[in-house]
């Protein structure tokens, strides 16, 4: 049987899944920028299908979201790098470190890709609002099958675009011309979608005025044009090398991209979603232009790629994970296991009932050597444990009153130039009992936590 023949089987075999599938529960591990009053942004770490499901079941979220966005895998049967720069040791500059990010590599074949997303699809569906529309990023490998799925999840009738993302990056081949382009595949719920298209210039013919009746017409240093509905051709750079965006993530998007669809399919305020969150780029974009997000990836490096993007501009999120057994939400590490070297010190203020409480990162050195992806990336994590380790710490932070069950992080201290500022304070009662808990991200998206008891 070919696989179009399979195209009916695979959609009964899905919908039969999903409706005998129970969920795990996720626990809120974290909640960073809690006290800001904001309204919390949700992360979880863990599978999207099982996450999806305990939004629609035990969040009563069906309906809720008014624009979904995801870049899943491509089906390129590829594995991917995320690519490391640290700053130079002894003035001498380091290769980078190719560290796997994801594989792209599915170990059956095509039908089993198809049946994965179009899991997902469907519960994106009923999560998505009536007046929402859904995004889904693909490029040549796949998006003539997955095009099929979505006009019978979302039918056919509730096709709304195909945006062609144009770019000048990528490679080139003898035997054919070059791919420079992503698809994305915009289907809506219902035919009273929103959206607010944005305008773009459109020269005139010789970049001269035409001067026809009721055309507003403009000039610049080009000629003249008129203002018209954007098309469905985009032209957007890729994030180049040397940008202040660029995370070192494998495939990440550009925010200009993700800013043009917030624009396009949402109002401020509204509810954004990404499940293949990867690098956190439709996160950073909701947050830059004021929408509430949610966000899943089953990578710890995309969670915290995540976090790094947005805490800084004041986000407030709630962290979840999916729970194992009886646990519910997380529990710190035990000290003798973890990499971190912390010191605490307390010290009396004169005159006062309080004291100042110093927390201070004096190392940090992984459970085990991480892997490369080549000699050289290996040459120089070896380099930067020995030299410079806290170059691997991506942040690290403290919650100074911690309970037990909730981290609070009151301080987060980013890399910057490198490594991050290795201390922090706070004032306290004196005297105070209480527990101070530390966790460290590195590079690599491990995280490592330890709880020191106050007496």
């Amino acid at each position: 049987m070919n696989l179009i023949d399979k195209f009916g089987y695979i959609a009964k075999e899905v919908k039969a899944e999903l409706h005998k599938m129970q969920f795990t529960p996720f626990g809120v591990s974290e909640e960073i920028n809690s006290d800001t009053g904001k309204e919390k942004n949700l992360l979880a770490h863990g599978d999207n299908l099982e996450f999806m499901k305990y939004l629609l079941y035990d969040k009563n979220m069906a309906g809720k979201i008014n624009m979904i966005y995801i870049d899943p895998p491509f089906f390129t049967k590829a594995a991917y790098d995320a690519v490391i720069q640290f700053a130079p040791v002894e003035g001498k500059k380091l290769p980078p470190v190719k560290h796997p990010a994801y594989e792209d590599i599915w170990q059956r074949d095509m039908e089993e890709y198809l049946k994965m997303l179009t899991s997902r699809l469907c519960l994106m569906k009923e999560l998505l609002a009536d007046d929402g529309t859904i995004w889904v990023h693909l490029d040549w490998h796949v998006v003539h099958y997955v095009k099929i799925f979505m006009d019978e999840i979302f039918g056919e009738e509730n096709f709304v675009n195909e945006i062609i993302w144009h770019y000048k990056s990528g490679g080139s081949g003898k035997r054919h011309f070059a791919r420079k382009h992503d698809t994305i595949l915009v289907y809506s719920k219902t035919k009273k979608y929103y959206f607010a298209p944005p305008k773009e210039k459109s020269y005139n013919r010789g970049f001269k005025p035409y001067r026809f009746k009721g055309v507003k017409e403009y000039k610049d240093e080009l000629g003249w044009y008129t203002m018209v509905t954007m098309k469905d051709v985009w032209n957007v750079d890729m994030v180049g090398r040397t940008s202040s965006e660029r995370t070192g993530y494998a495939t990440q998007k550009p925010e200009a991209l993700l800013e043009r669809i917030i624009d396009g399919a949402t109002r401020e305020g509204d509810l954004c979603a990404d499940f293949f969150c990867g690098s956190g780029t439709m996160a950073a974009a909701a947050e830059k232009k004021g929408r509430k997000w949610i966000c899943c990836d089953d990578s710890p490096l995309a969670v915290s790629s995540v976090v790094k993007r947005t805490q800084p501009m004041g986000a407030a999120i709630c962290v979840f994970e999916q729970a194992s057994g009886d646990k519910h939400g997380t529990a710190c590490e035990a000290a003798d296991k973890i990499g971190a070297d912390i010191c605490i010190t307390r010290e009396e203020v004169a005159g006062s009932d309080k004291e100042l409480l110093r927390v201070t990162l004096k190392n940090y050195i992984p459970e085990k050597t991480p892997e490369a992806a080549d000699a050289k990336g290996t040459e120089t994590l070896k380099t930067i444990m020995e030299k410079d380790p806290l170059q691997l710490v991506e942040y690290w932070s403290v919650d100074f009153d911690y309970d037990g069950r909730v981290y609070r992080p009151q301080a987060i201290l980013s890399k910057n130039k490198g490594r991050p500022e290795c201390f922090c304070e706070k004032l306290i009662s004196a005297g105070k009992n209480q527990a101070v808990c530390v966790k460290t991200v590195d590079v690599l998206g491990n995280c490592t936590m330890q709880i020191f008891k106050l007496t």
